[in-house]
């Protein structure tokens, strides 16, 4: 009897929306990279039938130009981008890392260098830090994005970690993500720029590189590492944040970060009251990739909280868009996705781009 009113509940929900809409609503959840200077035409047809929730832009891969190439070639590409999606009948989020320092995409003729966090945070002069940091956002805007997956909020507790720490993304202490993160956000927030916490919930205790595969940080882990997010989140400074493909035993002893409910419903909605959008970081790193299928990544991200998710294609294994938005759908019709996540990710990504230019 009780699965029967399950499937009944499943079949009505359903009823309320047609395929169209509901691939549309799946595909809003999506942020997805592709090759080129120009707009291709397939991202440009997933934009028109799928409602793709953003696209995220890189300058180089494999030593050749991926998307940027001097200021001229990406405002005509960010341009073009925009009014598909208008043609559409929505916004769509133009997303970039532009932390500053190793991180950043806007770096070569006719950009603005950005130094990187470790310096800001070693120079610690906040007058210094707005000066960076309104270049920065200035020039985002100029050139058409209105997302910046920045800043890093993560502490610099394990001087051995390779991925924040010793590539300097990281402030410092505590006191210092908070300073100049708060300039930094504040910048951002000031141009219609979305800016995006990274990464929940501390990767600045690392070891491991997720890029490379598992990444265990539950003896390195500090709660301390929770405090940036719960500061922002109180002053109402954040809207997006992003989740680490970290495995924390303390805080989920089954799953990382990315899959985890308990991370991201029970310790980062409930207990330190964040309403906005959760972003997984990128799906086809290999701590979830070669792992997980990715019938099961999706099935599991989603289930567990995940509003967007990011698919770079920054590698051979490239993911087409409609592979992802037939697979979710599939999920949703099997009743191992629940179409009430799909509806709840739409309400509040539909929230934040209320806000974006």
């Amino acid at each position: 009897m009780r699965i029967f009113l399950f499937l009944l509940l499943i079949s009505l929900s359903l009823f309320s929306y047609d395929r169209d809409t509901l691939f549309k609503m799946i595909g809003n959840m999506l942020i997805v990279g592709f090759e080129g200077e120009k707009l291709p035409k397939e991202i440009k047809d997933d934009i028109l039938k799928y409602h793709l929730g953003g696209v995220i832009l890189f300058d180089r891969k494999g030593g050749k130009v991926k998307n940027i190439k001097n200021p001229s070639q990406l405002k005509r590409l960010n341009e073009d981008i925009k009014k598909t999606a208008l043609k559409a009948g929505y916004k769509i989020l133009i997303c970039v890392d532009e932390e500053g320092g190793r991180v950043q995409r806007l770096k070569k003729e006719g950009f603005v260098n950005t130094p990187s966090a470790f310096y800001i945070g070693k120079k610690d002069n906040l007058k210094y830090t707005k000066t960076v940091y309104e270049k920065l956002s200035k020039e985002l805007f100029d050139n058409g994005f209105n997302c910046d997956f920045a800043p890093v909020v993560d502490i610099a507790v394990n001087p051995k970690n390779k991925v924040i720490v010793k590539a300097k993304r990281s402030y410092g202490n505590l006191k210092r993500v908070i300073r100049h993160s708060e300039i930094f956000i504040k910048a951002l927030k000031k141009r219609g720029i979305v800016s995006v916490l990274k990464h929940f919930p501390g990767h600045g205790s690392s070891f491991g590189d997720t890029h490379r595969g598992f990444v265990d940080v539950t003896k390195s882990w500090r709660k301390e590492e929770l405090l940036p997010y719960s500061y922002f989140i109180r002053k109402n400074l954040t809207d997006m944040i992003m989740i680490a493909h970290i495995y924390n035993k303390k805080l989920d002893k089954k799953y990382i970060a990315t899959f985890s409910s308990k991370i991201k419903e029970d310790l980062l909605r409930k207990k330190l009251g964040f309403k906005g959008v959760i972003v997984s970081d990128d799906m086809q790193m290999k701590a979830v990739s070669r792992y997980w299928s990715l019938k099961d990544a999706l099935t599991l991200a989603i289930n567990s909280g995940t509003d967007m998710l990011i698919f770079a294609n920054q590698g051979k294994y490239d993911i087409k868009v409609s592979e992802i938005v037939d697979i979710v759908y599939n999920q949703i019709l099997n009743g191992k996705i629940k179409i009430d996540r799909i509806i709840e990710a739409n309400k509040k990504i539909k929230r934040l781009k209320k806000s974006i230019k």
